[in-house]
């Protein structure tokens, strides 16, 4: 078991690492995490998903472009694809069921990319459908699952306007579902507009307001 300063370093190491984007040094530092017995869903959570916070907002100060960003996300899945198998998921609250794509037009997905990372490293099960998704293939995946959240990415103005027609469909056939959307375009006023349930403007921040949902849902189920 790892001491708290032990852990506290190793979480700054790979937050530095997913910054600098150093592929190797996130893998190693992941590594040594698990020798060293950290908690591997800490570690996630505040190294990995710390990092890619400090990488969203340089990219959205314009500091960082897609190439630098592109590279950060390497290093987070080599650190992840160590971490993962050690998360003991059921110490972590309640789990739940996503659909992820983004929408028909975008093909930028570096977002649901790592949206889909921190959920699955969190043990939630997501189908992600990728990019450029026809709006009756999130539909149609929703029902075929049973997912509890519908989650929709959109970067471009283009590409946002066809969550005003899917947020209906999607409700028309399980009208419990819950709406995530998000991307740059996307405010709160959006989330208003269009009927959505909520938004969040980065993957730490979509998986907070995603077990909020979820909690919800479940209230409901058992009311």
């Amino acid at each position: 078991m790892a001491t708290k300063e032990k852990e506290q370093e190793l979480i700054k190491r790979l937050q530095d690492a997913i910054i600098n984007y150093k592929v190797a040094e996130a893998k190693k530092t992941a590594e040594e995490a698990v020798a060293a017995g950290a908690d591997a869903y800490t570690v996630t959570m505040e190294g990995l998903a710390g990092g890619m916070e400090e990488v969203s907002r340089r990219f959205d100060c314009h500091e960082y472009f897609v190439p630098e960003t592109l590279l950060c996300a390497k290093a987070l899945y080599a650190a992840l694809d160590v971490l993962k198998p050690h998360i003991k998921v059921s110490e972590h609250g309640v789990k739940g069921q996503v659909v992820l794509g983004v929408m028909q037009g975008d093909v930028h997905d570096l977002g649901k990319n790592l949206i889909k990372a921190i959920f699955e490293a969190s043990g939630w099960t997501v189908h992600d459908l990728g990019r450029d998704v026809p709006l009756k293939s999130f539909v149609e995946e929703q029902l075929k699952t049973d997912s509890d959240i519908v989650m929709l990415s959109a970067m471009m103005t283009t590409s946002m306007v066809g969550i005003k027609k899917l947020i209906p469909m999607i409700k028309e056939k399980n009208p419990k579902v819950k709406i995530m959307i998000g991307g740059a375009p996307i405010t709160e006023k959006t989330v208003e507009e269009y009927g959505a349930d909520t938004t969040a403007d980065n993957a730490p921040n979509a998986l907070r307001e995603a077990m909020k949902m979820l909690e919800t849902l479940k209230r409901g189920k058992a009311a």
